[in-house]
């Protein structure tokens, strides 16, 4: 089956976030000064306008789906999360010093730092507005969504917080899993799973299936993000190729590296990565020392093997026989994507 059929659910679902995302987007009040509009309304509006595949709205209707929900009972809490992932990036970009962003100069760049941060911080308190605000949700519903969504940011800071202080550091000793766990796969799968589920009325029992499955294909969809930057295809990856070589980043395939490597070949790859390079023959040089190390195998085993624990998770509880085929495809495409 592969990833087939959760790749025709994106396609189906993701104009209902797009329109929704649309209709709601913040404007200024009319009596309102029309400078809100440069300052902060249009570059909220067009960021978020111009996302990817809504992989994470989509995933809260998957979740809502999964418990024998309407789907569309979790469209505002999706979108909330979506609202979030803006923030994030817009933030991000600043920590990273990114020039680009979904094929554009960075909001920093074009609008400054200080605009860019306020739009960021625009679109987290528009987050928590579109869950206050859904009218489809009972008081009880929207206290318990609000609380797993406030759960998923403080574990996304967190996972940030991590990331950020050990490249100040200067420190190679880090627990990557857990990181990853905090900053990625709470609110790139899990999260959005478990909160379309809470949209649903689920019962612990599936809402705990959903996250076990959540946080094992998130840390999964993240492995295979970081060997694709390492070995996949140059062209398809674009400027994103090696540049977690460039960037120096702490992934697993380098702690685990640094963990097999010793002496010269492990000084060498230090070397390497805290010179920042862009020279390709040092970037391929960096990954023969990987796989050298055979931190290449052991994380993509790794990949799958949680793949396999999240699936075997989930079957454990009472999901509906329509969106565990969804779930297992998309489980199965976190893997095996090319891009």
């Amino acid at each position: 089956m592969g990833g087939d059929r959760f790749i025709s659910y994106l396609s189906q679902k993701k104009p209902l976030v797009d329109e929704w995302l649309c209709k709601h987007a913040w404007t200024r009040a009319e009596d309102a000064s029309t400078d809100l509009d440069g300052y902060l309304y249009e570059p909220l509006a067009r960021f978020t306008a111009g996302g990817g595949k809504r992989v994470r709205p989509v995933l809260a209707l998957l979740g809502c789906e999964a418990v024998g929900a309407a789907p569309e009972r979790a469209l505002a809490a999706g979108c909330a999360i979506e609202l979030f992932q803006s923030a994030a990036l817009i933030h991000d970009d600043i920590a990273d010093k990114s020039e680009l962003r979904r094929g554009e100069r960075c909001l920093h760049l074009t609008h400054g730092t200080g605009l860019a941060i306020n739009v960021g911080d625009a679109a987290l308190v528009e987050a928590s507005c579109a869950i206050l605000e859904d009218p489809l949700l009972d008081d009880a519903t929207r206290l318990k969504v609000l609380d797993a969504f406030f759960v998923m940011e403080r574990r996304t800071i967190e996972g940030q917080a991590l990331d950020l202080g050990w490249v100040r550091d200067g420190r190679w000793d880090a627990d990557y899993l857990q990181m990853a766990t905090l900053k990625t796969a709470h609110y790139s799968c899990a999260s959005p799973l478990v909160i379309g589920a809470i949209c649903g009325a689920a019962d612990e029992n599936q809402i705990r299936a959903l996250e076990v499955f959540g946080l094992e294909c998130g840390l999964a969809f993240q492995l295979q993000d970081d060997l694709l930057n390492l070995t996949g295809d140059a062209a398809e990856q674009g400027k994103d190729f090696m540049s977690d070589i460039a960037e120096g980043k702490r992934t697993l395939i380098v702690t685990h590296a640094l963990e097999a490597l010793d002496g010269s070949a492990r000084a060498e790859l230090i070397s390497i990565l805290e010179a920042k390079t862009t020279d390709p023959a040092l970037h391929t040089r960096a990954v023969g020392l990987l796989d050298q190390a055979g931190a290449l195998a052991y994380v993509r085993d790794l990949a799958h093997s949680m793949v396999a624990r999240a699936t075997d998770a989930l079957a454990q509880a009472d999901i509906s026989s329509d969106a565990y085929a969804t779930l297992v495809s998309m489980a199965d495409y976190f893997v095996e994507r090319a891009g």
